[in-house]
């Protein structure tokens, strides 16, 4: 989609193609808030962050396009790979309403999907920070966008942190029964998986400001 920039705004395609990605990242936005499943939320926001892109896209901004893609490639990894090692604890469970205080048991695993979950908020200093910022100002200062798709973008983008903001509570602060308990004595971390992520996080915290 980034080779075909020039194509898709010579032939007027990108009008639609803004208006189909700010319904997608608002309806992702919208499931993700409601979400129970640990993939699926992770995924939901991913596809908010491909539709992002293309909005971007349709603006005519090709090269801030790709500085997104870049940033989120590093810090969503970063997420799926800390989900996959919880799931993995937990004998695969994907239930975040059995997640409460895991941070007893796996808190390395934890402390970086809490940091990478900071990068998807766009927390200052972050690699999200530096796109996010960017995209917004784009976005505000481009007079193709009616008033309508404008709202549409900056509720999507406060879901980002709702949704986030829902993942972390169960993370950290649910205090319900939980799955875990029963299975204490099995859950370890993995380091093979914490070296791949501090190497990850090490490029995630650099990446945005480098590139920037």
């Amino acid at each position: 989609m980034i080779r075909f920039q020039k194509f898709l705004i010579s032939s007027n395609i990108n009008t639609s193609l803004c208006l189909i990605s700010v319904i997608t990242i608002f309806i992702a936005g919208l499931m993700a808030n409601f979400e129970n499943d640990f993939k699926k939320i992770i995924a939901l926001s991913t596809l908010r962050q491909l539709g992002l892109i293309i909005i971007i896209l349709s603006l005519g901004q090709c090269i801030l396009a790709f500085y997104h893609l870049l940033t989120h490639a590093i810090f969503k990894s970063i997420l799926f790979i800390s989900a996959g090692s919880i799931i993995h604890s937990l004998k695969n469970n994907q239930d975040i309403r059995s997640l409460g205080n895991i941070n007893k048991t796996i808190p390395f695993t934890i402390i970086r999907l809490l940091i990478s979950n900071l990068a998807l908020r766009g927390a200052p200093f972050f690699s999200g920070f530096y796109r996010k910022d960017l995209i917004i100002e784009n976005v505000y200062t481009n007079r193709t966008i009616n008033v309508l798709t404008l709202i549409l973008i900056i509720i999507s983008l406060m879901l980002t942190i709702t949704y986030s903001t829902r993942f972390t509570y169960y993370l950290f602060f649910n205090k319900t029964i939980k799955f875990y308990r029963y299975i204490y004595i099995y859950i370890k971390e993995n380091y093979t998986i914490n070296l791949s992520i501090i190497i990850i996080i090490l490029l995630r915290v650099s990446i945005g400001s480098l590139i920037n």
